[in-house]
């Protein structure tokens, strides 16, 4: 069984830069595919990033190209999403996902990952 837990979320000005970090209790195989989605008030839940546990391909969307990065610690089964310049419509609270069988080209869709995290909140003040 695999827990989500997310941390590194909080208050930061516009402009200024936030690392998350997701936390996996349980084993990670090369074949799992790690997102990061985001949920503000009012909207749905959307993708931000993802990263193939075996590889290091990525899929970013493109509202945050550019300027949010993921990335994964194999030996901490751990994955990061380095956020940077960021804007007040990133504020939102960020959800770590586990899916454990998925391709990158699929990673956007929600609906295809086994496990959550709580999340943690994003503020941006401007």
């Amino acid at each position: 069984q695999v827990q989500l837990v997310e941390s590194g979320g909080g208050l930061v000005q516009a402009g200024g830069s936030l690392r998350l970090s997701c936390a996996s209790s349980g084993r990670l195989f090369s074949s799992y595919t790690m997102g990061w989605f985001r949920q503000a008030p009012g909207t749905e839940r959307e993708f931000v990033a993802a990263i193939r546990w075996g590889a290091a391909a990525t899929n970013v969307a493109d509202s945050v190209k550019g300027r949010f990065t993921i990335s994964r610690d194999n030996a901490k089964n751990t994955v990061y999403l380095q956020m940077n310049s960021l804007k007040p419509e990133d504020m939102a609270v960020y959800y770590c996902a586990a899916s454990r069988f998925l391709g990158l080209d699929r990673a956007p869709e929600r609906g295809r990952y086994d496990y959550w995290g709580q999340g943690t909140q994003v503020a941006i003040s401007s």
